[in-house]
């Protein structure tokens, strides 16, 4: 199970995250911790979203209001407001809202009811709550724009999460007259025989009237709560510590786990909290920037073959401004200077070439026919995403590497006796 629900990548059939026993108690440990920068909870489950006849798989993320979005600044408020503590709503990304917008023709305002259903073990469960902010991650992916915020309630509605409760409840005095009421006034009243049917309808007969009593123990003992069980708090999945910067979370845990462990709680860090998906990806891309770095240090040994031969190309050229004046800063500027321009030329036209083929992709469709790499990809759809600030990032680098793989090649110029090069070129 993750924080993204359960059971991912898909190989069999979902299953239910069970509540977190001993909640309150939890929280209160991991509270005490040094270094601990903030406390959230949240119910994980799925969904199936409708809004104007559009129909889509969702993941439900129901949130402490109170201090979710103090845990998670990088949720950037594009239109209406996040929710409040207490409050029935529900909040979709930019790029759903656009998803929406582009599959009915209709951009769901705010205000907007959105339906929510899911079915289960425990029944078919539908909640219509109201569109109360739309929101982007400052870091996004497609697996993010599936989350949908909601109110902690209605999340436990569709997960089919029952709460428990530890605090007393005052009894009025109508309720407390029950108390003293037979089964014919709670069940019949005084209607007579047409209510006496029509509990007969619903009661079984054990053959000598109505049993009433044998009914009502047998719903009992299916309801029946293990002593092992905490009857307080169990009403969330997860809790979600930030540490303070420079904390290390490796110790962090260390400490946490060894109280709370025995409570059959467990403290993990956020890579496998995402879960399964999340681990095989950070395989993937380990894999993949190891053959990137190995792709770039053959492209420097490349660039500094190829500096070479034209800076022994220009052996003349160079000679002749060495033998009229030019000191060793201003060969280095000019060969520098050259190796620069084609570094951002040739940085600029990857990226362009990058976003390119991206949109070619996007516009192409491809299906992902097999679940497993559709988990990880985050839909059975490949849907790629330009990212500004990836790109930015691979503009310096292939600008660093450009100046990198000149140093040699500039020393190399800086070495040229001037009247060995101006022979050389007569």
């Amino acid at each position: 199970m993750s924080l993204f629900t359960a059971n991912t990548p898909v190989i069999d059939e979902f299953f239910t995250i069970p509540a977190l026993p001993a909640f309150d108690l939890v929280r209160d440990i991991a509270r005490n911790e040094p270094g601990l920068g903030g406390v959230t909870s949240q119910v994980s489950t799925k969904a199936f979203l409708d809004v104007f006849g559009s129909r889509s798989a969702v993941l439900i993320c129901g949130v402490d209001a109170a201090s979710y979005f103090d845990v998670f600044p990088g949720l950037v408020l594009e239109e209406g407001r996040f929710l409040l503590p207490g409050e029935y709503g529900v909040m979709i990304t930019a790029e759903r809202a656009k998803q929406i917008m582009d599959t009915t023709g209709a951009y769901p305002e705010l205000g907007t009811t959105l339906l929510l259903t899911a079915a289960g073990t425990a029944g078919f469960k539908i909640r219509e709550v109201p569109l109360v902010g739309i929101y982007h991650y400052r870091n996004t992916g497609p697996l993010m724009d599936e989350i949908i915020i909601t109110d902690p309630q209605t999340a436990r509605i569709l997960a089919s999460i029952q709460v428990a409760s530890s605090s007393n409840v005052e009894a009025g005095e109508e309720a407390l007259g029950l108390l003293d009421a037979s089964m014919e006034d709670l069940f019949w009243g005084s209607s007579g025989a047409e209510d006496s049917q029509a509990a007969a309808d619903i009661v079984p007969d054990s053959g000598e009237g109505l049993d009433i009593s044998a009914y009502f123990d047998g719903f009992a003992g299916e309801t029946q709560v293990s002593e092992d069980t905490p009857l307080y708090g169990g009403d969330w999945n997860f809790i979600i510590l930030r540490l303070e910067r420079g904390v290390s979370a490796g110790k962090f845990m260390a400490s946490l786990n060894k109280k709370i462990n025995p409570l059959g709680v467990t403290a993990v860090n956020w890579r496998i909290a995402a879960g399964n998906s999340a681990v095989l990806l950070f395989l993937i891309q380990t894999f993949f920037n190891g053959g990137i770095f190995l792709m770039s240090v053959a492209g420097i040994i490349a660039a500094v073959n190829i500096l070479l031969i034209s800076v022994f190309k220009r052996t003349p050229e160079i000679g002749t401004l060495r033998a009229i004046g030019a000191g060793d800063g201003y060969i280095r500027l000019l060969v520098l200077g050259e190796n620069f321009i084609l570094s951002c030329a040739a940085g600029a036209l990857g990226v362009l070439a990058g976003f390119g083929c991206i949109q070619a992709v996007n516009r192409a469709g491809i299906i992902i026919p097999n679940s497993l790499i559709a988990s990880l990809l985050g839909g059975s759809v490949l849907n790629l995403r330009f990212m500004p600030a990836v790109a930015s990032a691979s503009f310096g680098v292939a600008l660093f590497l450009g100046i990198v793989a000149s140093v040699f090649p500039v020393e190399t110029a800086v070495r040229i006796d001037p009247i060995v090069a101006v022979r050389q070129g007569a």
